[in-house]
């Protein structure tokens, strides 16, 4: 009977939780995502001494998520492998501020879903630690609105389902060049015929650079090899009377004259 009342009075906010509109890298990742925080939206529901709470579900476990109605009753993050929801990031009204605080401070206003990673490896990790998401979901979550005795307030309607990434392995990476766009296939035909072309031109400038090492150009007729340019000498006869005038040591062989006897 006392679960039964609590549930009739329970007052439904009309607000679907959301992935935050502000402009930022990473808002949904392999393990986390980033919600809009609920400013202003529990105003009028809430007490200072009441706490918001973020319940987390499976997209098929939301429908049979039943609220807590005490403090011990609150599931904390292993249980979303076993019961498919828990419940995290316990913010006290003077944390949800109707001012935007990004107005001053520079840092967006979101609730990061799953980001704290020392609650894998921490043994004395809060009960109620935001650990990273175990896999791609689909997800679920609403904003639940607790007294300090644990007692439910309000609650939220349930956002849409939020997936993560999923990353792929090398291996299941698709590089067959028929699944590429048209325009990336021109490109890369264009660029290889012009490293061609570049290659070639380096090649005939090499040749013609190496070949003018190894053959210069060709030497004048009187320079090449086997020919031999001279003075031309006819031998002839040499009188006697010219003979006694040849300086000494300059006589000629008698031997290789003709005989001038008769």
């Amino acid at each position: 009977v006392v679960r039964a009342w609590h549930f009739h009075c329970l007052q439904l906010i009309p607000y679907t939780p959301r992935i935050t509109a502000w402009d930022l890298e990473g808002k949904v990742t392999a393990t986390t995502f980033s919600l809009e925080q609920p400013r202003c939206v529990l105003e009028g529901h809430s007490r200072a001494a009441d706490t918001v709470w973020l319940v987390v579900a499976f997209s098929n476990a939301s429908r049979v998520f039943q609220n807590p109605q005490t403090l011990a009753e609150i599931p904390a993050s292993p249980r979303l492998l076993t019961d498919g929801h828990y419940m995290t990031l316990p913010l006290t009204m003077d944390q949800l501020p109707c001012e935007d605080p990004a107005g001053g401070s520079g840092r967006a206003p979101v609730l990061r879903v799953g980001n704290d990673a020392g609650c894998l490896a921490d043994l004395h990790q809060p009960r109620y630690c935001n650990a990273p998401l175990p896999g791609p979901g689909p997800y679920r979550v609403k904003f639940l609105l607790m007294s300090s005795r644990g007692s439910p307030q309000a609650e939220t309607r349930w956002s849409d389902p939020i997936t993560l990434h999923q990353g792929k392995s090398p291996g299941s990476i698709d590089t067959w060049p028929g699944r590429r766009s048209g325009d990336m296939i021109v490109i890369t035909s264009i660029l290889s015929s012009l490293a061609g072309l570049l290659l070639l031109a380096f090649l005939a400038a090499s040749s013609v650079r190496f070949s003018s090492l190894w053959w210069p150009e060709e030497a004048p007729e009187h320079l090449r090899i086997g020919s031999f340019m001279g003075k031309r000498y006819m031998t002839h006869h040499i009188p006697p009377s010219e003979a006694a005038t040849l300086p000494v040591g300059c006589e000629p062989s008698l031997e290789h004259f003709p005989s001038l006897s008769p």
